[in-house]
């Protein structure tokens, strides 16, 4: 199962995620689950990754293992709303995907 772990700050602003383990929906390759995953977690990456007033780490240094976050170096009302939607792109996608394949992944929020 791929743990899933959003953390989002009082003011629903995404902060950081990591993700860690596999799916075991299917074979090494062939996973759907992970793929799906996989790309909504590098879809929120790269938006986070262009977006002006942020500085992103990211390490993937292990295999089925993906962590972000961000630094906000500006702030303003436009870099809260996207991080915000952020959250909400990650929170939305990965809970779709834990219902539909329940057993694969699972998603843990914790508010800072």
């Amino acid at each position: 199962m791929t743990k899933v772990l959003l953390v989002c700050g009082t003011d629903g602003c995404f902060k950081s995620c990591s993700a860690k383990g596999h799916a075991f929906f299917a074979a090494k390759g062939r996973d759907i689950v992970c793929s799906a995953e996989t790309l909504l977690l590098r879809t929120a990456i790269s938006v986070l990754e262009s977006t002006k007033g942020l500085k992103l780490g990211c390490d993937a240094s292990e295999r089925g293992s993906l962590a972000f976050k961000v630094e906000v170096e500006s702030h303003s009302a436009e870099l809260a709303e996207r991080l915000r939607c952020t959250a909400d792109f990650i929170r939305e996608g990965i809970a779709s995907l834990s219902k539909e394949y329940p057993g694969c992944v699972l998603l843990k929020e914790i508010i800072e």
